[in-house]
């Protein structure tokens, strides 16, 4: 009984293909069968478009970030929609998205006030595809809790007027572990064309100055975008700080300490020839491009202030005028009468440039911080750390250069 049925299925399949084979040749003598094509409105229907892509950065998860990493959002196959940021509290945090200076297909979203440090931040952003199909992603990150925030002194200050020789001078309370990062941030503007170069004199000062001096009457802007970089070490930028200043008229005078003479100029003209007297032999002035730093209608010179007792062999104690500081050693030019027998033909100072008073008020009304006193021809050494933090013009200029954390 089981082997009849299984024959009786056999036939029914043989008969079955025979079917099949009749109906196939019927079809194809009278052409295409029209059930191959859709029918109806579905042969309008374009297929599905495929979603738009998210790509948030910072990634989500991130930590320790410096509050100046920027806020990017990229979208592929669609437009981007409403990007927001909110901060730990899910209060919103205002800000703007405009297309990235560095890639066309990046939204940069910028902050109106800048990002804080030690807080939580979430980026959401939503995208819609070519069927309007929107898609949304989001990314929560955390900007670093520094250890200690700095914010370096400059000088000059802001809105001051100095003369050519005055460097750009940047003072930090500790000593800066990542020299490179900060000197990356600290950019110089001036409206005449110049060069220049950072010098670190240590680790805690950084000085820009220009192969020559600086041209007269310009104007020069340092941008020390600082907040947000890290200094190494736990230390961190506390804020972004901007100094301008003007540098006025040229005044390069030379003190000739063989020939005994002041040689002033202002720009290129010859204003002034003074008899002077230098230092002696046994303290003789320094070598080298000296810069004013400050001047005093009226002040006390004491020789204990570097080292040598009032009461010592060549201690002194003097009440001078007009003297205009030349350097952080000591040295100025000032008013001298006790050496006016001496001045244009013997050194006998303890290392200032003395003058009549006469002369000197004169000079003292002449100068401003940051002209330029070069001292040739001195038995005495150069400038040198020794003497204060202005002596960069007696560094050669591919010396200076390699003292910058960039060389």
């Amino acid at each position: 009984m089981g082997q009849q049925q299984t024959g009786f299925r056999q036939s029914r399949r043989v008969a079955a293909v025979l079917v099949a084979g009749a109906l196939a040749l019927v079809a194809g003598c009278t052409g295409p069968s029209s059930a191959a094509a859709p029918e109806g409105d579905d042969a309008d229907v374009p297929a599905a478009a495929a979603p738009a892509e998210l790509e948030l950065a910072p990634a989500d998860g991130s930590t320790g970030l410096s509050p100046a990493t920027p806020v990017e959002v990229a979208v592929s196959g669609g437009e981007l929609g409403k990007v927001t940021v909110a901060d730990g509290t899910g209060a919103p945090v205002p800000g703007s998205v405009a297309p990235s200076p560095d890639d066309a297909d990046t939204q940069l979203w910028t902050p109106e006030s800048p990002l804080a440090y030690g807080t939580s931040y979430t980026l959401t952003a939503a995208a819609a595809n070519a069927d309007d199909a929107e898609v949304t992603a989001t990314s929560t990150f955390s900007t670093v809790t520094p250890a200690t925030l700095s914010t370096p002194s400059i000088g000059p200050l802001d809105g001051t007027t100095v003369g050519v020789g005055m460097p750009i001078r940047v003072f930090f309370d500790d000593p800066v572990a990542d020299k490179a990062a900060v000197e990356r941030n600290l950019t110089v503007i001036s409206s005449a064309p110049t060069d220049g170069a950072w010098n670190w004199i240590s680790d805690s000062e950084v000085h820009f100055r220009p192969s020559q001096y600086w041209p007269a009457q310009i104007d020069v802007t340092l941008e020390a975008d600082l907040y947000g970089v890290d200094f190494g070490e736990g230390t961190w930028g506390e804020k972004d700080r901007t100094v301008s200043f003007h540098v006025g008229d040229r005044h390069v005078s030379v003190v000739d300490a063989a020939a005994h003479t002041l040689t002033v100029r202002d720009g290129d003209t010859v204003v002034q020839t003074y008899p002077m007297s230098a230092g002696s032999g046994e303290n003789p002035t320094r070598n080298g491009p000296h810069v004013v730093l400050e001047s005093h209608r009226y002040i006390t010179m004491d020789s204990s202030t570097f080292g040598l007792a009032v009461d010592a062999p060549g201690g002194y104690r003097t009440d001078v005028e007009y003297a205009v500081r030349i350097s952080n050693n000591g040295e100025f030019v000032h008013a001298a009468p006790w050496s006016v027998a001496q001045q244009g033909s013997a050194n006998v100072s303890h290392g200032c440039i003395n003058l009549s008073t006469e002369r000197a008020a004169w000079f003292f009304g002449f100068s401003q911080p940051g002209d330029v006193v070069e001292v040739v021809n001195s038995i005495g050494p150069t400038l040198s750390p020794a003497d204060g933090d202005i002596y960069g013009w007696a560094i050669p200029w591919d010396e200076w250069r390699a003292g910058s954390a960039l060389s």
